[in-house]
């Protein structure tokens, strides 16, 4: 099969139109792949440029439905295509948006690390910009936020339900 067209590649690697790598896996709600055949969760889609509001919206309403990774992609959108002074910010919401994906998933290190690393880099980018609450952001409850999920994750217990434990974007 040639970079001509989507599809499993001679090396078993799956591979896009253009011949990039892509795994073309089914996924669950909280990004694992699933084997293929098997019923996923749609994806979202890649490089969309959105407005920070229509970002935001989209994110929160991903998260409210138990799909933090899905949120993540989002948040990496505007990280990309987004101007240079706000890269921290949105990356850091991805960092968020991903560590409640670890911590759903079950993974007590890497969870609380992303969603400390996540609460660092917004509280930073807020105090940079001099923004507290960008597009209606609280930046501050949402630090707090990954960091209580962040020492409950740590301390055991029960696995975290992505959907019942999302955070409010907007206050």
């Amino acid at each position: 099969m040639g970079s001509a067209s989507a599809g499993r590649s001679v090396t078993g690697r799956d591979r896009d139109r253009e011949g990039r790598a892509r795994n073309a896996r089914p996924r669950d709600g909280l990004g694992r792949p699933l084997p293929y055949g098997a019923a996923g969760v749609q994806r979202q889609p890649e490089g969309v440029v959105r407005t920070p509001p229509q970002t935001v919206a989209e994110a929160q309403e991903l998260l409210d439905a138990g799909k933090p990774f899905h949120a993540h992609e989002v948040f990496e959108d505007a990280w990309k295509s987004g101007s240079e002074e706000e890269r921290q910010l949105w990356r850091g919401l991805a960092q968020l948006a991903v560590g409640l994906t670890h911590s759903a998933r079950g993974n007590r290190t890497g969870g609380p690390r992303l969603l400390r690393r996540g609460a660092d880099a917004v509280e930073e980018w807020a105090a940079g910009a001099g923004q507290p609450e960008p597009y209606g952001m609280d930046l501050a409850s949402l630090a707090g936020w990954a960091r209580e999920l962040a020492e409950a994750v740590e301390r055991g217990g029960e696995l975290v339900d992505a959907a019942a434990q999302s955070p409010r974007l907007r206050g």
